[in-house]
């Protein structure tokens, strides 16, 4: 997507108001108190970003124009952005951001890898969460994928449009919706969006759920937290999943999902 993409400076818009109103006014020193709308008011983000109000105005509105780096950086420390959300923000931006494909081919070391550490689960899958390789242990844990088409093979669509994961995943929605933030950002980084904007494609015309969270904003990675399993027999298994990048492969992840030792902490 090009710079003087109408479509593209709208979602950059829609982004920096979504992170105006999260932010709190007194934070800031600002007094909070009877606003017509939650966080800090257009004028104080430019005057916390040394930006003239109608210059920061007209870029929340997706005028056509072009901020700099230094001013990208000045507004990720206004919202205190995360790592993510700031590469975000540049990828909306068409500034800065790393090129993620997804057509490269997985090398045999790699798949091999997959299946020696068997019994632990794992699977490798790219930045629009297709999974490309997998062992014995993650089928018998969700679902055997050699039984699927290609294109059902991704993590989102699973999600949606794969009935059982609603009542395997333990706190379905918070999981779908935390997905939904993974692929957002990874889509905003990425060479080539057709292939991501197919998928929203289908998803917006098949899940109501998915059409309706969509539109959000948040962003997020996805490198290691925790996942409760429901079992038939009502119990859960624990597990704590970690997601690396292959060196030189930033478009790729090996997801490993380890069983969670009893009374250990997990951040998600």
């Amino acid at each position: 997507m090009s710079k003087n993409s109408v479509a593209q400076r709208r979602e950059l818009g829609s982004f920096l108001a979504s992170r105006r109103a999260r932010s709190d006014p007194a934070d800031f020193g600002f007094n909070s108190g009877k606003r017509r709308t939650p966080g800090l008011r257009r004028e104080e983000v430019a005057v916390l970003a040394g930006l003239s109000v109608s210059w920061y105005t007209w870029l929340e509105q997706g005028r056509d124009i072009h901020p700099s780096p230094d001013v990208l950086l000045r507004l990720s420390k206004v919202f205190r952005l995360d790592r993510v959300e700031s590469v975000h923000l540049f990828a909306l931006a068409s500034l800065s951001a790393p090129s993620v494909a997804l057509d490269g081919d997985l090398t045999t070391g790699l798949e091999m890898l997959v299946r020696a550490i068997d019994p632990v689960p794992a699977y490798v899958r790219n930045a629009r969460l297709d999974i490309l390789a997998w062992n014995g242990a993650i089928a018998r844990l969700f679902v055997d994928y050699g039984l699927l088409q290609p294109p059902e093979r991704n993590t989102l669509r699973l999600l949606f449009l794969h009935g059982p994961y609603r009542t395997l995943i333990d706190e379905w929605e918070a999981m779908a919706r935390g997905m939904i933030s993974t692929f957002r950002a990874a889509r905003a980084q990425a060479r080539d969006r057709e292939p991501f904007d197919a998928l929203i494609d289908e998803l917006n015309s098949l899940s109501p759920e998915f059409r309706a969270w969509w539109p959000d904003t948040e962003v997020k990675g996805f490198d290691e937290g925790s996942k409760r399993l429901r079992q038939p027999d009502g119990s859960f298994l624990e597990f704590i999943y970690v997601a690396l990048a292959p060196q030189g492969r930033p478009d790729l992840s090996l997801v490993t999902y380890l069983p969670r030792p009893r009374g250990g902490e997990c951040r998600s």
